[in-house]
């Protein structure tokens, strides 16, 4: 029965990256297709196209009275995209720059996003009040992000082909997205039924489940799509990726799973390293962004060693 489960839990894993990876490339494209801008793109596509394992996740567990697996999983998430995604992006590069406004203006929505959550649930429950607020938070962001038309001047070299052929790639595309969806359902409720098994019989918390293995998985789209906008050369496209991809999850993802089931978490045990190793990696990301308005090697380094270190104690102190 338990290689059942291991074997459930491994294959759901590797469709949620692949329908993840799936829906990133046909928004990516769709979004072209509409004429969208490249920023459009990069804070806002591609982050809500890499959260949508999250959502589905969350929306699954929500449903089997589970919810504190979708907040380990974004807790864990957010620590993989400020830490490993970063690290592993920037080494590729060289180094991630953060000249504009708008990045470093995101990088403080960014920290204080990742930690809200957490604030919110020190009384034991993110209830459905703490779950508007998020929500609230969420659309703050989105409305400041589109207040000013300046921060969308720059549009995609698109190389012209015929409209025809266009349209049946953007149909074809639209039909990806379909079947995404449909794969990211699948593979969320195999992973909520698998890590529910093993927290019952294994005697493993969930919360850990979800911070160290679906919180991981769950953040393989985004870190993939870095990684090859770094080997194209297209660095200004990653921090917006990486920092959108922990905004909606810690906001409007939260937010709607509370809402449908609040997260009680009368334990905080298996969630104090989850927890303190976010906070550490918003607050030296935030840092590093600030300071010489990029991201070196160097700090690459450290972020990695952030991650590594994280691991080791979740894994030693179980």
């Amino acid at each position: 029965m338990i290689w059942f489960y291991i074997l459930l839990f491994l294959i759901s894993l590797a469709l949620l990256l692949w329908s993840g990876n799936l829906l990133v490339s046909a928004l990516m494209r769709i979004s072209k297709f509409l004429g969208w801008r490249e920023f459009v793109v990069a804070f806002f596509v591609i982050a809500f196209a890499a959260t949508f394992p999250n959502f589905f996740v969350g929306i699954s567990s929500a449903f089997h009275k589970v919810p504190e697996l979708s907040f380990g999983d974004i807790v864990g998430g957010n620590v993989v995209d400020l830490t490993l995604a970063v690290a592993i992006a920037t080494l590729i590069a060289k180094s991630l720059p953060a000249e504009s406004r708008t990045v470093q203006t995101t990088s403080i929505f960014t920290m204080v996003i990742a930690i809200l959550p957490l604030l919110l649930i020190l009384d034991g429950i993110l209830g459905r009040g703490d779950a508007l607020i998020l929500i609230l938070v969420f659309c703050f962001y989105i409305f400041w992000l589109f207040s000013k038309k300046e921060r969308f001047t720059k549009v995609y070299d698109v190389t012209k082909i015929p409209i025809i052929k266009e349209f049946r790639i953007f149909i074809k595309d639209l039909g990806k997205v379909i079947l995404g969806v449909m794969l990211l359902l699948l593979a969320a409720e195999g992973i909520v039924n698998s890590a529910s098994f093993f927290a019952q019989n294994l005697n493993l918390p969930l919360a850990l489940i979800g911070i160290l293995i679906v919180g991981l998985g769950n953040a393989l789209p985004e870190t993939y799509f870095a990684i090859a906008s770094a080997k194209k050369g297209q660095t200004w496209m990653i921090l917006g990726d990486l920092m959108g991809s922990v905004i909606v999850p810690a906001t409007l993802v939260l937010g709607i799973v509370a809402l449908i089931c609040p997260i009680k978490i009368p334990d905080f045990s298996p969630f104090a390293i989850g927890r303190f190793f976010l906070i550490i990696s918003a607050l030296f990301f935030l840092f590093f962004v600030r300071t010489d308005r990029k991201i070196t090697k160097k700090e690459a380094f450290f972020l990695l060693g952030i991650y590594l270190l994280f691991v080791l104690v979740e894994i030693f102190t179980k």
